[in-house]
């Protein structure tokens, strides 16, 4: 059986993919690092009113929403390439980052979320005593917190 390809359907199909279109907007673009017993995590929002982002924590899923409101219907448009609408995205914390203390700040169109290391998983030092007096001090490994993320369009909720 012959098949018929068409390179540029699949090229707009993966670009598709990768920057949404109007009717499923692409998500916020993220960094993540660890700086000492911090994580931070950077979502790109630009042209998005600070009071419109809206950052909710339920146990270990913190989820960011932002709404970039859409454009004058009235207006004549000769281009329209930037995703309007509400985007949401979703990280799933590990256990051992402290969900109650995370700092969150937006400057120039980038915000930033600051979550501590919780306590109990800083590495600490055990001493162990033995029967004859002497002491043994026992480093206890650190277990390497964990940032799962998963995005979602608030469109392709409501489609869905």
């Amino acid at each position: 059986m012959l098949m018929r390809t068409d390179p540029f359907r699949e090229l707009d199909r993966f670009a598709q993919q990768v920057f949404g279109t109007a009717a499923r907007p692409a998500v916020m673009p993220m960094d993540a690092w660890r700086e000492g017993d911090k994580f931070v995590v950077e979502f790109d929002l630009p042209g998005i009113d600070a009071d419109s982002l809206d950052i909710d924590i339920e146990r270990n899923v913190v989820t960011v929403k932002a709404e970039r409101p859409g454009l004058d219907p009235n207006r004549e448009m000769l281009a329209t390439e930037r995703p309007r609408g509400v985007f949401s995205r979703q990280l799933v914390l590990g256990d051992n980052l402290d969900t109650d203390k995370i700092e969150a700040t937006y400057q120039e169109g980038v915000l930033s979320l600051h979550i501590p290391v919780a306590e109990r998983a800083k590495p600490r030092k055990i001493s162990v005593s033995r029967g004859n007096g002497h002491h043994q001090v026992i480093e206890h490994e650190e277990e390497q917190p964990k940032v799962i993320e998963r995005e979602e369009s608030e469109r392709e909720m409501v489609n869905a």
